[in-house]
């Protein structure tokens, strides 16, 4: 008999530092080979502007499989409606049978995309941090902050976005947040800085960002989104991704490697990151990046997590 739990139910039993340790091992098992994960499915759409994404995958030592179909439609807070909708769908690798559905609403999603901001931070990030750098002010913009501050002490924001009145509207508890004019200027003070928006065009500049600086760019995880100017990437001293093979078509990193500023050995998966110090950054001076995607070992984790709680 299948399962059915609503997001009210998720919600009761998700908690950031186990989601941030989940998706620790997520990367890890991702990078070691022991995930089977097929090639994103995407649907994009123009007038309003969206997308959905299918992604899915198993543990070659589980017993599931995870289905995750997630949509991102950019002009739903206009409507009064989130802009992140979706389901996660948990089935049997032994008999085919639907076990479980999460009628997450896309919560799942948009917690472990906030996890793994956090993860990034806190292997590549540098280790004093006066002021924390967002741009963009959606959802994801508020959750990238309330996941770091399990990584961080620094409570000091400055923040860019182009809807003016969303970002002086965005507060997250605990935080002081100064809405500013341009990226440049959040790059001028900011020494970790994340990107979370579904722009078509690069928003931070090489130019800009000063050394002893780490960019996690989330927001280009789909074909034509990009938010970082290639040319960083020939400035950084690491540059990890949450996957080499979705990366190098499309993420930030694909443009980098289009234009022939780095090359895919120049990558480094987050997985490996995280268990090798050797490839963690070396100075105080060193400009590091995350180029994250969004990988459906991600799902399968926080599914199963939230599967633990639910039936604890």
């Amino acid at each position: 008999m299948t399962t059915v739990y609503s997001r009210q139910q998720i919600e009761q039993v998700i908690q950031p530092k186990q989601v941030i340790a989940a998706m620790e091992r997520a990367f890890a098992a991702y990078s070691n080979g022991e995930a089977v994960i097929p090639p994103v499915g995407q649907l994009d759409f123009e007038d309003p502007p969206g997308d959905c994404h299918i992604k899915y995958g198993y543990l070659k030592q589980g017993s599931t499989f995870t289905i995750k179909i997630a949509t991102g439609f950019w002009k739903n807070p206009e409507r009064g409606l989130a802009s992140s909708n979706g389901v996660v769908l948990v089935f049997s690798s032994e008999t085919g049978e639907l076990l479980t559905i999460f009628q997450d609403e896309g919560y799942l999603t948009d917690m472990r995309t906030a996890a793994a901001g956090a993860v990034a931070a806190k292997y590549l990030a540098p280790a004093s941090i006066e002021c924390i750098g967002i741009i963009g002010a959606g959802l994801q913009a508020k959750l990238q902050l309330e996941y770091l501050r399990e990584v961080t002490a620094c409570r000091r924001v400055k923040l860019w976005a182009r809807a003016i009145d969303r970002a002086r509207a965005l507060t997250v508890p605990g935080f002081d947040i100064e809405v500013v004019a341009s990226p440049a200027e959040v790059a001028a003070d900011a020494r970790l800085i994340v990107t979370t928006t579904a722009s078509r065009d690069w928003l931070l500049g090489a130019a800009d960002v000063r050394p002893g600086t780490h960019i996690t760019a989330m927001g280009a995880d789909g074909g034509g989104k990009q938010e970082l100017e290639p040319k960083l990437f020939a400035l950084a001293r690491v540059r990890a991704v949450d996957s080499l093979s979705q990366c190098s078509k499309y993420g930030d990193s694909a443009f980098a490697l289009e234009q022939g500023l780095i090359e895919t050995a120049d990558l480094v998966e987050l997985g490996r990151v995280i268990q090798d110090p050797a490839l963690w950054r070396r100075s105080g001076q060193d400009i590091t990046i995350a180029d994250l995607t969004g990988v459906a070992v991600q799902d399968m984790a926080i599914a199963e997590l939230a599967l633990q709680g639910l039936r604890n």
